[in-house]
């Protein structure tokens, strides 16, 4: 829960966002009644201000503008009753290793991930080569990633307002292409970055690796080559992955229990078939239309929820719509609590491709104070806001083409009947590419 606000604290955002950038940008806002609402109208109002908030988050100019970004975090502080004080606050690296920082309560992600650099002595110019991740330290000491830490959310109060020791932040590397790792092994710190997550990721077996390629890394640890380490690791399946927990999806048959994991822009389902034999089945960044995040809630008191779940319990879904031939698109649903954080995966990969696409550089990808603010990079500008969908094929054009007001999030009660996704509830996906059947 990130906070809690009234609708005339809304209707003041969105009148001060209506004065910076003009009516004509903004979505529509509810309008104000006259009279009381009755329980259906206040979850009607509720829905359409969840809706809101979303189609701003997603605008690239609203989303990532100061005044929308500066509520949140207010939003989040006051609600958690936090005051503005120094702290020390607690960051692992994948190893485990603990970072101690001097922060203030109230600054923001990119203060902490600045903080952070600064006590590993990590040059400003790789600073946007890694990220924030809350994660939760389950019993046998692994990691189970909840999201990236987000620009309008204040991580000491993030992590705090959870109120368990279990919930930890971790600084891991933010980027797929392992390409950008030579710019990262420049640098000592980098390496020693970069060494220390991959080794971790290996012990975990998120990395595939054969016996004789255990043999081969074990001597180059040995040796302390930590360069060959990594250009060795390189090569092995999954590499710069990150894997999610145990989850449940429709494919290729519902409910069929999988691992899912995300690298190389793509997402990977590992499934094991009767007699124990594993199978892997890809799904490409670039063929996925468009997805969608859903959240299940109970239903309003006087109704009756599922059988064995508990009040307040949240079933979150990632469900994609996938080229899987030519003209033919399936949604294939995965069932996760960690539907957030996939879905935060699938984006960063997007950006990444679309960077690469515009001739962007990742370095430039890190925000910079400007006049006291923050503010976009241009090449980051240019990622955020890419134009609406168009098919080079005029067969697909009804199939590829986006309204310009997408929602990430839809919610409905559980037992409520799914219903297909319209233009007003998914992501549009701006590096999907309309490619053929030799291509699959």
């Amino acid at each position: 829960m990130h906070c809690r606000v009234r609708y005339s604290q809304l209707l003041g955002l969105h009148e001060q966002l209506r004065k910076e950038y003009g009516a004509n940008v903004l979505p529509a806002f509810p309008p104000k009644k006259l009279f009381s609402l009755t329980p259906a109208e206040v979850e009607q109002r509720r829905e359409q201000l969840e809706k809101y908030m979303q189609a701003v988050r997603q605008d690239p100019l609203l989303g990532s503008s100061e005044t929308f970004n500066s509520f949140l975090r207010r939003a989040q502080q006051e609600t958690q009753q936090v005051p503005t004080e120094e702290v020390s606050l607690e960051v692992l690296l994948s190893n485990g290793q603990k970072v101690l920082v001097n922060v203030l309560t109230s600054d923001q992600t990119e203060d902490v991930l600045e903080a952070v650099a600064a006590k590993l002595d990590l040059p400003d110019d790789l600073i946007g080569y890694f990220s924030l991740f809350l994660v939760r330290e389950k019993e046998d000491g692994a990691f189970s990633f909840v999201r990236k830490l987000q620009e309008f959310e204040l991580p000491y109060v993030s992590v705090t307002s959870l109120r368990s020791q279990e919930y930890k932040i971790v600084l891991r590397k933010s980027y797929w292409d392992s390409a950008y790792d030579d710019d990262v092994m420049e640098n000592r710190v980098g390496l020693n970055l970069l060494y220390a997550q991959t080794v971790s990721d290996i012990e975990r077996g998120w990395i595939l690796v054969t016996k004789e390629q255990h043999r081969q890394l074990k001597s180059l640890q040995e040796k302390v080559s930590k360069k060959e380490f990594l250009r060795l690791a390189q090569t092995l399946r999954h590499y710069g992955y990150l894997r999610f927990d145990a989850c449940v999806a429709d494919f290729p048959e519902k409910d069929c229990p999988v691992v899912v994991s995300a690298g190389n822009s793509e997402l990977s389902l590992q499934l094991r078939l009767p007699g124990q034999q594993l199978r892997e089945g890809s799904f490409r960044v670039t063929r996925m239309r468009c997805w969608r995040v859903t959240s299940s809630v109970p239903l309003p008191s006087g109704s009756t929820s599922s059988p064995g779940r508990g009040r307040g319990e949240v079933r979150l879904e990632l469900a994609f719509e996938y080229l899987m031939s030519k003209d033919r698109l399936q949604w294939v649903t995965i069932t996760s609590p960690q539907a957030i954080m996939m879905s935060i995966c699938l984006q960063s990969m997007v950006d990444e491709l679309m960077v690469k696409k515009s001739g962007g550089s990742i370095r430039k990808m890190l925000r910079r104070r400007v006049g006291g603010t923050l503010r976009r990079s241009d090449s980051q500008q240019a990622v955020k806001s890419p134009p609406l969908l168009e098919s080079p094929d005029a067969t697909r054009e009804s199939m590829v083409k986006l309204s310009s007001k997408l929602s990430a999030v839809s919610l409905r009660g559980i037992g409520s009947p799914s219903t297909d996704a319209s233009a007003s509830d998914v992501h549009g996906n701006f590096a999907f590419e309309g490619i053929g059947d030799e291509d699959l």
